[in-house]
């Protein structure tokens, strides 16, 4: 496998963050797509200076570069300028949300052989989220990663609380039959 398909079989897990971390109101001027792609640009770039040997570590490492990324696209909106404390906090906010999206696949897990099986799980829910329609998939994101209640997503997708649980039960159901299908 050559390094730059190495490198975007991760396109959907790190959309699937920056999508978290971008506000939705602001993805008019942002698109997550274009901040995913110039990560993995810069990976690609810089492959040579990658010393991990885990999918993992691997994984680590483009989340370093996404949250530069999204420092750097963040100030060019001009929505915030480029603070070392507002990119160590944006750091950190990329891996609590790697560490949701973790936690939603499976309990403690501690084995090396367990934590790479946590980290292909994880690529597979996000491969599978993006086959979603985008209404079930962002619903689903804003509850289970942004932690919004059924009245906030409504009021944001500009639709009923009851039309926002018909799309994440919808969502959920869909997301299984996908995951069961890839195993």
């Amino acid at each position: 496998m050559d390094k730059s398909s190495e490198l975007n079989r991760y396109r959907q897990y790190l959309l699937l963050l920056a999508r978290v971390e971008i506000a939705p109101l602001l993805r008019e001027k942002l698109d997550p797509s274009d901040v995913v792609q110039q990560t993995l640009l810069d990976a690609y770039q810089k492959r040579d200076q990658f010393r991990g040997t885990s999918g993992a570590e691997k994984a680590a490492w483009l989340r370093q570069i996404l949250a530069n990324n999204l420092v750097d696209a963040l100030r060019a909106v001009g929505r915030k300028k480029r603070d070392v404390a507002r990119e160590q906090s944006l750091e950190l906010k990329i891996e609590q949300s790697s560490l949701r999206f973790a936690k939603w696949l499976a309990a403690d897990q501690s084995t090396p052989s367990q934590n790479l099986e946590q980290h292909e799980q994880a690529i597979r829910l996000a491969d599978a989220l993006a086959q979603l329609p985008d209404t079930q998939r962002e619903a689903l994101v804003l509850q289970n990663w942004n932690n919004w209640t059924l009245a906030e997503i409504a009021d944001h997708m500009g639709r009923t609380p009851a039309a926002v649980a018909g799309l994440l039960k919808r969502g959920l159901k869909r997301l299984r039959e996908l995951l069961t299908d890839a195993e």
